[in-house]
């Protein structure tokens, strides 16, 4: 028995193996013709190779399950330029598949409907066409599906309304037609449904009204027609319609009152003044008397006939006049977003926060939804703060800007990376390039009074020398907080510092730029010290030639003016370390533990230094020649002696009384300026004025 049975369990083992290694090769396989399908070029998805493991790690994108089993395909914003395979069906524990700001072309294969344990499909800002397969109906595991931003055409599947699960379902900017499906009424976990800018016609579903769950219902920009149902009105802001003319209710700022015509519903057809012919249903409620013999109608019957012909006739007139009028009053309206409407590149959008589980199995990130704008690190949200959300209104960004913005975020985007955030480079729709951090909750502050009040302070920051917030969104779903500044196109002064002329790549800032960027500097930091007394001062903190920028023309701005406001104190205080290895942080911090103005003026007589000597590790030798005047062992060697010595010895000694180790010895910002401005002008004044003196010499012999 012992025997029989130790062979017993040496075949289950190897029938084991062997099946596993069956489902591994099979995967594998898929993946491969996937990847030729995907990347047919195979520029992208090199380490898809047929020798190598899946679940290795070494696959790009590929998140595996405990079985080692495929479960996650994530190759979003990935540049992708290829087609769907239908071998994607072949990977039958994926759960969640991402292939979303790619530019993929073709039809959505419906072998994709194979996936029954899919439960996120996001396929949106590609170039998809075709139509939308019916077998996805078949889905059941579905939660959300995201197809927006493409260039789908046909109806919408009725099949979709057995999508029992799905909470999420876009399909914005394509070229949808058809009816609304009443089954969408049947989806009871529905949250958000986006249908805009499409060419759905027809009424709007009531079932959709009765859906208990549904948040968020956009239907703007299609030709709907007919009255929308009362109870879509509980979702206030969540429900959408412009730009439906046909469409009319009592109690939508954003609808026309429904005319007589609207309330009759009668069910004929007419020609209304978008040039369609539409069909309203008859109410349940209404009597009709049962059809009649030719010979035999009454003259009541006759009479009634001849009644409701009139009344047909009226109405048509009146609501064609009234058409008239309605169509002139929306045309140019439709002309402006119809415009927009047609180029799915300028409208991008992914609509939708996830937050990813973390647990490293590659299963579904998804596990709750946001799409509010408030922000709630402390668990309260903005709406105990009202009067700090009305004045944060003005700049407020919504998640799908940022992710449309960053292209969801992508890597070819990542500006830097620290320890508690991350720096993207983004395009807004209106065209304006902007620069994105985005922070974790975790690093932000816990009080929101407090967190909203940083907002407010960082939002009032207007000068030239510091760089401009435009604006903030926050997601509780993912759990970050943005922060949108100008982009500042030449990047960190620190990349311009400890330069190699012999690389044939680096660029050596001349002698006026150097003086004009310290200039710039020191007004910035005037301005935050509260020269101009238009707003509370502010102590940087943590100025360094990193997070000074300059623009196309040089100009230097500070960055992250302010941001301490924003960030948990242990944030904060890690942030110091580097600063303090730089040399930046005042001597008086080490015995007071506080920032002041002073210790702001100090960073930044370190800031002149590095900028005149071309470096950036200081060495005492330095801080000697710059005291005594010997430039040729302090003044950057790559200048090649292009500097005036009068203005170096000027900036030298701005310099060492910044960094003077007591604070009451250092200047303020303000005579630093005045210090500058009259040190600057003598030279300009001595080459005017020499030639000019020659001049009159000459005339005098």
């Amino acid at each position: 028995m012992g025997n029989s049975g130790f062979v017993v369990s040496l075949l289950v083992l190897f029938t084991f193996s062997l099946l596993r290694s069956v489902c591994g090769d099979t995967e594998l396989t898929a993946l491969l013709e996937v990847k030729a399908s995907l990347d047919p070029e195979n520029k992208l998805l090199k380490s898809w190779t047929v020798n190598g493991d899946p679940c290795g790690g070494s696959f790009e994108g590929i998140g595996c399950n405990e079985q080692r089993r495929v479960a996650n395909l994530s190759l979003q914003g990935k540049g992708l330029s290829g087609k769907l395979s239908p071998a994607l069906s072949g990977l039958k524990s994926l759960s969640a598949l991402y292939l979303h700001y790619n530019n993929l072309s073709g039809e959505i294969p419906k072998e994709i409907a194979n996936l029954i344990q899919l439960t996120d499909l996001y396929l949106d800002v590609n170039n998809l066409s075709g139509s939308i397969p019916p077998e996805i109906g078949h889905m059941t595991s579905l939660q959300v599906l995201q197809l927006c931003c493409n260039q789908l055409t046909g109806n919408l599947p009725t099949r979709m309304g057995s999508l029992k699960g799905l909470s999420v379902l876009t399909l914005q900017h394509n070229r949808l037609t058809g009816e609304i499906p009443t089954s969408l009424g049947n989806l009871e976990m529905l949250s958000r449904l986006d249908l805009s800018f499409n060419s759905f016609s027809g009424p709007i579903p009531q079932s959709l009204a009765l859906n208990p769950h549904l948040e968020v219902l956009n239907i703007q920009n299609n030709s709907l027609y007919g009255i929308v149902p009362a109870g879509l009105k509980r979702l206030n802001g969540g429900f959408q319609c412009q730009n439906n003319p046909g469409l009319c209710g009592v109690g939508f700022a954003s609808l026309r009152n429904c005319t007589p015509f609207d309330n009759a519903q009668i069910n004929q057809p007419f020609r209304s003044h978008l040039n369609k012919t539409v069909t309203i249903d008859i109410p349940d409620s209404t009597n009709y008397p049962a059809q009649c013999n030719q010979r035999n109608c009454s003259k009541s019957s006759k009479l009634r006939k001849v009644l409701i012909v009139v009344g047909v006739v009226t109405i048509t007139i009146t609501l064609a006049v009234a058409g008239f009028f309605t169509l002139f009053r929306y045309r140019r309206q439709k002309q402006k977003i119809g415009s927009t409407a047609e180029s799915s590149e300028d409208q991008l959008s992914t609509d939708l926060a996830k937050e990813f589980n973390g647990n490293g199995t590659g299963a579904s990130p998804l596990l709750s939804l946001e799409y509010i704008h408030g922000w709630d690190p402390s668990g309260h949200g903005l709406n105990g703060s009202g009067i700090y959300q009305e004045q944060l209104n003005n700049f407020r960004f919504n998640l799908e800007e940022i992710e449309s913005a960053t292209q969801c975020f992508s890597e070819v985007n990542l500006l830097g990376r620290s320890n508690f955030s991350c720096v993207y480079k983004g395009i807004l729709r209106e065209g304006s390039v902007v620069a994105i951090r985005s922070i974790s909750v975790t690093s932000c502050k816990s009080d929101e009074a407090e967190f909203v009040k940083g907002l407010n302070l960082l939002n009032s920051i207007r000068h030239e020398n510091v760089v401009r917030l435009r604006g903030f969104c926050c997601s509780r779903g993912r759990g970050e907080c943005f922060l949108i500044y100008d982009f500042i196109p030449k990047g960190k002064l620190s990349k311009y510092l400890d330069v190699d002329v012999e690389t044939g790549n680096a660029y050596v800032l001349d002698w006026p730029t150097r003086v004009s960027i310290i200039l710039g500097i020191a007004k910035g930091i005037a301005y935050i010290h509260g020269s101009e007394g238009s707003k509370p001062a502010i102590v940087h903190r943590n100025i360094s030639v990193e997070k000074i920028l300059l623009d196309q023309q040089f100009n230097p701005l500070i960055a992250d003016c302010g941001l301490h406001k924003l960030l948990a104190d242990d944030v904060v205080f890690s942030a110091l370390k580097t600063s303090a290895a730089m040399g930046y942080l005042a001597p008086e911090y080490v015995t007071t533990g506080q920032f002041t103005e002073k210790s702001d003026v100090f960073a930044f007589g370190v800031i002149v230094l590095q900028i005149l000597s071309g470096k950036l590790v200081l060495s005492s030798s330095m801080r000697v020649a710059s005291e005594s005047g010997t430039f040729e062992n302090f003044i950057d060697k790559n200048l090649e002696g292009n500097f005036a010595e009068s203005e170096a010895a000027m900036l030298g000694k701005i310099a060492i009384a910044c960094t003077q180790e007591l604070p009451e010895n250092r200047p303020t910002m303000v005579e630093v300026i005045e210090e500058l401005t009259i040190g600057a002008a003598a030279p300009v004044m001595a080459s005017f004025l020499f030639p000019l003196l020659m001049h009159q010499g000459d005339e005098t012999r």
